[in-house]
């Protein structure tokens, strides 16, 4: 498939290591993710003070997202027209497990609405949204492995049709302290063509 769209940045968060475009911007040895994210949110000075309120998912999103856009100069105080497309294999199961443990605890029985709120995995969507005022379509697909083929597809789409001028796409995928995030910002200009062969590349990379 060709198209006239280019990616124009991506971040990898993975195997204790944050990447912005192919390099390194933070590595920690911490084993567990929330020490591992709790010390990349303060070194790459995120500052978003309801990001310790997040579920794992939402946090790991959210990092990669603003990693990103703060590399594109992103003003948080203006609208975008910048639509969001992930995806991911486990939804929002690491909280749905949290929210079902506290139904079944019958002697401390209180299941929470602040963990309550993050049992779907589009809800990191929002949070990334409201940051940086992204006012435009977005989308949570769920498959088993990252498809580039859909994801080019439907973004692609979305800019022909003017839903939106950028999308910010990729997967996103938070299990059992295992983790992962590939995100990337697909425009008309870039020096990276917008197709499923290239995504993969970088996905790889």
């Amino acid at each position: 498939m060709t198209t006239n769209y280019h990616i124009t940045s991506y971040c990898h968060i993975k195997n204790q290591k944050v990447s912005l475009n192919g390099h390194e911007v933070f590595h920690d040895n911490s084993e567990l993710f929330p020490d591992f994210i709790k010390n990349a949110y303060k070194a790459l000075d995120t500052k978003y003070p309801k990001f310790f309120k997040m579920d794992n998912l939402s946090k790991l999103a959210f990092l990669a997202a603003d990693t990103l856009l703060k590399n594109e100069n992103l003003n948080p105080e203006k609208e975008h027209n910048i639509a969001v497309v992930f995806s991911n294999k486990a939804a929002s199961l690491d909280t749905d497990r949290m929210h079902q443990e506290a139904i079944q605890n019958t002697s401390d029985y209180f299941p929470s609405p602040a963990v309550f709120v993050y049992t779907l995995p589009n809800i990191c969507i929002g949070e990334i949204s409201i940051k940086y005022k992204l006012f435009s379509e977005n989308s949570f697909f769920i498959f088993d492995s990252l498809n580039a083929e859909h994801l080019a597809s439907y973004s692609n789409s979305l800019l022909d049709m003017k839903k939106a001028d950028q999308v910010l796409c990729g997967w996103v995928n938070f299990d059992k302290n295992h983790y992962e995030a590939f995100l990337y910002l697909v425009a008309k200009n870039g020096k990276t063509a917008h197709n499923k062969k290239e995504i993969i590349t970088l996905y790889n990379t």
